[in-house]
């Protein structure tokens, strides 16, 4: 059985899921959705399937989509896809509230469909088995700090880069917040183009987290302090330090990577595909998706 994908959304990263969608195996690019006639005829044509301007036209074309449009149709377009029976991978938030989020697994699950939430880089950090290690660490430090660009601008910085640092949080975590306190600076709009947040968890876990769309130069960096050491990984420069007593999975430039860490976005359309096939659990739920969601609000509620 070949599985009928649909993309919504005819932007840059609409373009990198069609991508996936077009070398996966068990699946075939049917459709591509965008308001714009001229961007959906574009892409479309790149990738070989029909243009639709109309979404439900576009959903009755599909068995299967992903939600790559602005974060402000997340909520709208998911729940129409899932209303019609069509299971959905929605990349990140799942949603700009949590009532918005609750309703879409809700449906998900009355419906028995397929809910996954876009954070790939959650497969890179499995993929080097940090989140599956015995230990915990005690302090997390992240800094995600880009220049601008001009994306995303309907939503914050912490929707848009920080979310990311928090869904990995949530995986290491595992328990509730006892403390939060963040701070923000507004450069381009009334969302919040950079900002800064500690968080201390049940358990003691301290979080430290910046992410910022105003730097001159990127950083992307993420310290995770054990008892028996540190790992230091900086992804721009692709290198890791590790003295703890623990070795890590992999390293950056090993070969024979695992596709989670090659190529997580192939990774998580592949396991969104399989999912669809075999009914199993998505690799991330509506839920985890949620609680990411959750936790960037109190971030933002802390800020304002």
């Amino acid at each position: 059985m070949t599985l009928k994908a649909g993309v919504a959304g005819a932007g840059v990263f609409g373009g990198y899921h069609a991508n996936k969608y077009a070398e996966a195996a068990d699946a075939t690019l049917a459709a591509i959705y965008d308001p714009d006639p001229d961007r959906a005829a574009m892409a479309a044509k790149m990738h070989d399937c029909e243009a639709c301007t109309d979404y439900n036209d576009f959903l009755s074309k599909v068995d299967l989509l992903t939600i790559a449009a602005p974060a402000s149709f997340h909520y709208e377009l998911a729940l129409r896809a899932l209303k019609s029976g069509r299971h959905c991978l929605v990349e990140k938030p799942i949603a700009l509230n949590v009532a918005d989020a609750d309703r879409l697994i809700e449906v998900a699950e009355a419906e028995n469909l397929v809910l996954q939430i876009g954070h790939q880089e959650r497969y890179v950090f499995e993929a080097f088995g940090i989140l599956s290690r015995a230990d915990k660490p005690r302090e997390v430090r992240s800094r995600r700090l880009n220049k601008f660009s001009g994306r995303a601008m309907d939503v914050s910085v912490v929707f848009d880069l920080m979310i990311h640092d928090l869904d990995m949080l949530c995986q290491i975590a595992g328990g509730a917040v006892e403390r939060l306190t963040a701070s923000e600076v507004c450069e381009h709009g009334p969302h919040s183009d950079r900002t800064e947040a500690e968080i201390v968890f049940a358990g003691g876990l301290k979080a430290s987290l910046a992410a910022s769309r105003l730097e001159q130069s990127p950083t992307r960096d993420m310290t995770l302090v054990y008892d028996d050491g540190e790992i230091v990984i900086d992804f721009l420069k692709r290198e890791i330090t590790n003295t703890t007593g623990t070795p890590l999975a992999l390293e950056f430039g090993a070969e024979n990577a695992p596709l989670a860490f090659s190529d997580p976005l192939a990774f998580g359309t592949q396991s969104f595909i399989r999912s669809v096939m075999t009914g199993e659990a998505p690799i991330v739920s509506g839920k985890a998706g949620r609680a990411a969601l959750d936790l960037a609000i109190r971030i933002e509620q802390a800020a304002a």
